[in-house]
């Protein structure tokens, strides 16, 4: 709330109901966070036919009526904000660009996140916040390529389990 608002510590405080400094020391327990962003697929009814905007739920991974959820969790598999629901065929770049996520890199440059390849245009537009699982090197590469690429995934992979242990979570 603090970043995306700007209040004071003083004003969060009062909308709370809780005291200044612990509004100060969570702030400050939060920066250096780095971020886990995902989007998680649920599957919902499908919409009724004659409806506007009914193939907009198909999702193309699944196959299914989805609605799509972009989920942001901490390091410690503790959900920060679940929101930006669209329909499943949305993209989840898309989603994080609808929802005013992308402006937030842009404003708070000292935040960083750890992402999926969904997300791997807000990577390429943000290169030293966003970090993004390596693009996978072509069937002709060397061999060594493709290891170093197994192993950059494997390692990146481990710093986003967290935000895949809170999807579970949300459906709940």
């Amino acid at each position: 709330m603090h970043p995306r608002t700007g209040l004071p510590h003083a004003a969060l405080a009062e909308l709370y109901g809780t005291a200044r400094s612990t509004i100060s020391r969570a702030i400050g327990e939060a920066e250096g966070i780095r971020l886990r962003i995902d989007g998680a697929e649920t599957q919902v009814r499908r919409p009724k036919a004659g409806q506007p905007g009914r193939r907009a739920f198909v999702s193309g991974k699944r196959k299914q009526n989805t609605i799509k959820t972009t989920t942001v969790s901490d390091g410690q598999d503790r959900l920060l904000w679940s929101g930006a629901n669209r329909p499943g065929r949305m993209h989840d770049q898309t989603a994080a660009r609808t929802e005013g996520i992308a402006e937030q890199f842009r404003l708070h440059p000292v935040v960083k996140a750890e992402v999926d390849e969904g997300y791997r245009g807000l990577a390429n537009a943000f290169p030293d916040q966003v970090s993004a699982p390596p693009k996978k090197p072509k069937d002709d590469a060397p061999p060594g390529e493709h290891y170093a690429w197994q192993e950059m995934r494997r390692r990146q992979s481990s710093a986003r389990i967290c935000v895949e242990h809170t999807n579970p979570e949300l459906r709940q």
